[in-house]
Parts: C-alpha cells; structure tokens; sequence
C-alpha cells in the first residue's frame, strides 16, 4: 500500500514539473513562426449567380390520323390512343358562319344550336337527359368554317353515346318553340356582348378588313339585326342545304381503332343520304392601302382598344410557317416587340399580341393591345413605328429561337386529351387538309430561315397596309389619334338590337 501511494505521488510530481517547465525563448533574430491561413467559409447563396441550365428537350410526338371514306361520302377520321378507356365522339360539320347568306349572319351557330333542342322525338330535357345519363354533356364550337359537336366519353359508352349523336345529326326537330327559345338566348347574348369593347372591335375589324358583303366579313353568332331576321324556315333550309354525308366527319379519337370506327360509322351513317355538298372556299379579300381610321365611339372608356390587321393567308399557303413567326416575334410572345415596347418600356398596357390566322380562305392578320385612355395617341404611334421597325430592325436569329420553339413546344398541348386529338382531326376536316398536316406545320417552322422570316415580315406586316380599328371615347381619339396624318378618322355606330319576327 505505501509502495502505491509512493509510486502515484511520485506520477504526480513528475505531471507538475513538465506542466511549469520554461518554454524555449526565441532568438532575438528569429521571426514568428507564420500563422496557416484561415479556409473561407463556402457561400450557401453561390449557386443563385447562374441560372440553373435547361436540361434536354422531350422528343416530340405527333399523334398520327388515319381516314376512311364510307360510300356515301361520309368521311371518317381516327387516331387510336389506349392510355386511358376513354373516346371522344364527334361530328364536324364542313359549313360555318362563312356559309350565312347576306342579311343572316348568326344563321348557322343558330342553326347547329338549335339542333340540340330536339332530336328523334326526344325534346330538349329529353335529349339532355339521355346524354346525362351517359355521364356527359355535348359540347358544339361554330367557327367560320363549320362546326365541331362531340362528347367524351367511357369507351364502354361509345356506341350509345354515337347513337344518341346520330339522331342530333339526322333527325334533328327544329320545333318552332325551341327555335324561338334559342333564338331569345342568342339575341340576349348578344346584346349583353354589345356593351362589350371587345365585341365592338372585332365586329368593326372584320368589317373594316373583309368588307360586309364577304363570308368572313361578320362575327359568328351574327349581329341583333340579323339574328333577329332569322326564321326556323331559314334554319331548316340552311340544314338541308349544309348538312349531309358529303359535308360531315365523324371523329373518334382515344380507344377506339379504325375498323372499329368504320363499323359504327357504317350501322350509324352508311344509309345517310343528302343533296348537301361541300361549300366553296372564300375568295381572297383585297388589300388596299389604309386611306382612313376607323372608331368605335364609346364615351367615358378608361382605356381604348386598339387593332391593327389586314388579311393574311389561307392555310396551306407557302408562307404560312415563316408569318406565324414573324407575328410572334412582333407581338405573340410576352419577350415580342409590341409586348415590351408597350409594356415593358412604355407602361401603356397590361399586354399587347399579334397572330395570323389562316383558316379555309385568307385569314385575318390582326395586331391588338388594350392602353390607357390618356396615351391612346402615343400608343398608335408605338404601333407604327414597331411595324417599321421590322424593316428598319431586321429580326435577329436571337429574337426569332425563343418564338420558333414556343411554337413547336405548344404543339403538345392541343393532344394531351381525346378532346383535343378529336378538335385537332376535325380542323384537318374543316380546312381540308392532308393527315400529315401537323407534321408539316413543325418541319416548316423548324425550317424557316431568318431571312425567310424577315421577307415575309415586310411583306405583310407593312404599316401602310394595315388598317386601324379603335373603340374608346370619341373626345381622347379624336385629340390624340386625328392629328397622327394616319387616315381620315370615321366613327362606326354600335348596331341596334330588333325585336324578333314572328
């Protein structure tokens, strides 16, 4: 035991004396021994000084369209997509507002609406709940070059929901009193749209640019004063004049095949039979040079509409691609010139677009944005000076990528549903054009060269060849826009509403 104690004791003095020995004295001389450098902490912010890089592209997959003919002339249209039991049913019908005789613009959307108030004997909560009972509601878009009219449905339900289509389309009723029903809806609607600027400038720009006499001279639905002209005698003529196997597609798109469609088209439609024959396409319009403004005069408006447009061209035609990019690097993208320069730049508006839109004829071209009251004449003059400026600024392979795969990226999404392969197959129906069309359209942007998209550029998208649509009060345009030198001013009075004829 004293053995230990002696031997910790003697552990502990040793542990005291190495703890208070004398550290070695540096020489005089002798510098400090250099500190290492301290390691700087890493940022945790760094990675927000670049923009993460765009990974690759998806591949882009077109849906593919497959055609029959049935003997009677009925055409039918398929493209097979199995991901889902589901199938759009539908019919295009090949003659729009286009096909309105003069005096009775609304006549066909009048027309193909009123087909669903009745059919086959069923009235119209009849014919409502015969689809309701399938679990859908039928959906009809009229345009100026036909109609689409279609449901969605399980594919368990395609063959009921393509017989109750069938009776709509070959057996509608056309009742005097569902007529008259509709007919009451429509003049309403459009007497509410009558209060709209909107409404008052696309009546007026198409007016202005195709002439009233022309088929794409009018809106759609047509105006009160014609709308209200209309008979169920008319709508019964239009029908049998407009409406039949040669004039007609049915679309099936989802899970359902070609032979499968074939089948049913031939147990629903085989036995159709009609005079109806397809509708000439609309001549080209003129292009004269703009010789004068014309407004809308709609007092005590805080901001004007503006639309600047001129006809464009038909679908199919050799510019078609190379304009779609130009009208987007103009005004079609939120980084376009019209886009910025009023936006952006000028704080004139929320947004400002162009387009073209080639249909079966010659479309419209149209450049549009909606500007505070107070700069209505400053924002005209941006308009002008942009449109020059195409010439003057020719458009660069920077601004011309990002509106090419705008373009090309949205594709997908008119094909992301049965609905929309169904609506996509029919626009190949309304504008007669080929299966491969969408396929066409990408290799023609993908194609199109700067100096291809500038040609056409100047070409129609010249300020003097540009008419100009104004809706805002008389007072601010009158002011602003009548000393630009850009035309003589000329006020269009909004239409008055007639009541019916019985």
């Amino acid at each position: 035991m004293r053995r230990l104690f002696l031997a910790v004791s003697t552990l502990a003095l040793l542990a005291a004396g190495c703890r208070s020995a004398p550290q070695p004295t540096p020489e005089p001389n002798q510098a400090p021994a250099p500190e290492a450098p301290a390691t700087p902490a890493a940022d945790p912010e760094a990675f927000r000084d670049q923009p993460p890089t765009a990974g690759p592209s998806p591949e882009l997959v077109l849906p593919r369209f497959e055609q029959a003919v049935l003997d009677n002339g009925l055409t039918v249209l398929v493209s097979t997509r199995k991901e889902l039991p589901l199938v759009y049913v539908g019919t295009a019908f090949a003659a729009g507002s286009a096909s309105d005789p003069q005096g009775k613009w609304g006549l066909a959307d009048l027309t193909y609406k009123t087909m669903l108030e009745g059919a086959a004997g069923k009235d119209t909560l009849a014919l409502d709940q015969a689809f309701q009972n399938l679990g859908v509601s039928p959906s009809l878009g009229v345009s100026s070059d036909g109609a689409i009219l279609g449901v969605r449905v399980l594919q368990r339900n395609t063959e009921a929901a393509l017989a109750l289509l069938t009776q709509v389309v070959r057996q509608p009723t056309f009742a005097p009193k569902d007529f008259e029903r509709r007919q009451k809806l429509q003049l309403a609607e459009l007497v509410r749209a009558l209060g709209s600027p909107g409404f008052l400038a696309q009546r007026t720009f198409l007016d202005v640019v195709f002439g009233a006499a022309h088929p794409y001279g009018h809106p759609t639905n047509g105006l009160p004063e014609t709308v209200g002209s209309v008979t169920v005698r008319d709508v019964k003529a239009f029908y049998e004049k407009n409406v039949g196997p040669r004039t007609t597609a049915l679309v099936m798109t989802g899970d359902i095949t070609l032979e499968q469609a074939v089948a049913l088209a031939k147990k629903s439609f085989g036995d159709w039979k009609s005079k109806a024959v397809l509708p000439p396409v609309p001549p080209a319009p003129p292009t004269p040079a703009r010789g004068q403004v014309v407004f809308v005069p709609k007092a005590g408006l805080d901001q004007t509409i503006v639309i600047m447009g001129r006809p464009g061209v038909a679908a199919g035609h050799g510019d078609e691609s190379a304009l779609d990019l130009a009208t987007t690097v103009f005004g079609g993208f939120f980084g376009s010139r019209l886009n910025m320069n009023l936006r952006e730049d000028k704080g004139y508006s929320y947004g400002a677009n162009s387009g073209s839109d080639a249909r079966l004829g010659v479309g419209p071209l149209t450049a549009s944005s909606s500007v505070r009251a107070d700069v209505t004449g400053a924002a005209v003059t941006e308009f002008v000076n942009e449109l020059k400026g195409l010439r003057e600024r020719p458009i660069t392979p920077r601004e011309l990528e990002p509106a090419r795969e705008g373009l090309i990226r949205a594709f997908p999404g008119s094909f992301e549903s049965v609905e929309g392969l169904g609506a996509s197959a029919s626009e190949l129906f309304l504008r007669r054009r080929p299966l491969d069309e969408y396929a066409r359209t990408v290799a023609g942007l993908e194609k199109a060269t700067p100096a291809e998209v500038q040609r056409v550029a100047e070409a129609y998208l010249s300020p003097d060849a540009m008419q100009i649509v104004l809706v805002g009060d008389p007072e601010v345009i009158q002011q602003q826009v009548g000393p630009l030198g850009l035309g003589k001013l000329v006020a269009r009075e909004p239409a008055k509403t007639p009541a019916p004829k019985p």
